[in-house]
């Protein structure tokens, strides 16, 4: 038996912030990194919150990738304050650092049921519907996904005036995560029918409204969709799961801080063609593996070449590269100039090791073994 389900009351549209009037809460603990207060737009949260008399507290010491010495920072704030509910404003980083806060410090001392409420100012993670957050220990270089239903947000609140002023660069790694939780969550093993409707309107999104996003910023109607395609992706991968893609990219995070919808942009079209193997057939019978029919929806979707399923296939790869090539994402790490080609070879064996062990990885539609993605770290150096 399968079962979906969503926990997650969803605001969205014109003024969806205007819901911080109306939440149950009185005593509040908004959590976000130092831009958002910086830039002032931390007060799109706390006018609402002020004009409905809610007492609220500010932790705004979130870094990205989310390192457990901020969380345990985090976790003496909230115990210090005892809120009623979290507002979590920020990014992926943001919203993961507030599920894992509270997630620890009621272990510490579990007063009660506290809320959490998320308003994510990126379009890419999907973190404000889904049950993961990802935590970096930054000592031993690896990144955690912490998966439990207590992780998962009671409200999300999508405003896109929120990404009005995300950068291009931003807009490009963040869509293109948006992209992969789509895809991976797709042909993932435990795709089911209600997940894949939600991953195909993402992916239709993404393919409309992604570079016109990236190409202006002021565009609000492409940035209004791309805010919903990121949470319809969470609400897909949240049930469906993800794939070796993420794996890798948690990786790359943790060794060499890459950000992670750069890294999983870099990676999709690499695993893409592992997951098809279109040059081999399965020797049983003449028939591709079953993610190749899949990758062909997609290409279908997308409105790319569909003349038979390996060339949809490889329309899709084709058109994944065009995508990185115009919002100016490199497509090899070695393109990236940042990393000495003799550190990035050297990390390979531990970060194939840790991928394996990733929890994303048991839901990729092939089995990989740790030569594969050896191999796939490999060709991802340089064309």
């Amino acid at each position: 038996m399968n079962t979906f389900e969503m926990r997650t009351a969803i605001h969205f549209g014109d003024n969806a912030l205007g819901r911080l009037k109306e939440i149950p809460y009185h005593r509040v603990l908004v959590i976000t990194d130092p831009y958002v207060v910086k830039s002032n737009m931390i007060e799109l949260v706390t006018k609402p919150l002020e004009s409905a008399g809610k007492e609220f507290d500010i932790f705004c010491d979130v870094v990205p990738d989310a390192p457990m010495d901020k969380i345990a920072e985090g976790v003496k704030r909230f115990l210090s304050f005892q809120p009623e509910a979290i507002v979590a404003v920020g990014g992926g980083s943001a919203i993961d650092s507030s599920k894992a806060i509270r997630e620890f410090a009621l272990k510490i001392n579990p007063y009660g049921k506290v809320g959490l409420i998320a308003i994510p100012t990126t379009s890419g993670t999907g973190s404000e519907v889904t049950s993961f957050a990802v935590v970096n220990d930054t000592a031993a270089k690896v990144k955690y996904p912490l998966v439990s239903d207590s992780l998962t947000a009671d409200e999300a609140i999508l405003d896109a005036e929120l990404v009005r002023s995300v950068p291009p660069a931003v807009t490009a790694d963040t869509g293109m995560d948006v992209l992969t939780h789509a895809v991976e969550s797709y042909v993932s093993l435990r795709h089911n029918e209600f997940s894949s409707a939600l991953a195909e309107k993402a992916i239709e999104i993404c393919g409309v409204f992604l570079l016109r996003a990236y190409l202006d910023g002021n565009d609000m109607h492409a940035r209004k969709k791309m805010h919903v395609a990121s949470c319809l992706a969470g609400l897909s991968f949240n049930t469906a799961g993800l794939g070796i893609c993420h794996s890798m990219a948690h990786q790359l995070g943790a060794t060499f801080h890459i950000p992670h919808g750069r890294a999983n942009a870099m990676l999709l079209p690499h695993i893409i063609e592992f997951n098809a193997d279109i040059n081999k057939r399965s020797k049983s019978r003449e028939v591709y593996l079953p993610a190749v029919k899949r990758y062909s929806t997609i290409s279908h979707i997308l409105g790319l070449s569909s003349y038979n399923e390996v060339m949809s296939v490889r329309s899709l790869v084709n058109w994944i590269q065009f995508m990185q090539k115009e919002m100016d994402i490199p497509l090899t790490i070695q393109e990236m100039r940042t990393i000495a080609p003799q550190e990035y070879f050297a990390a390979i064996d531990k970060m194939a090791e840790n991928a394996l062990a990733d929890a994303c990885t048991p839901d990729n539609p092939r089995v990989p073994t740790k030569e594969d993605i050896v191999s796939i770290y490999a060709k991802l150096w340089s064309l």
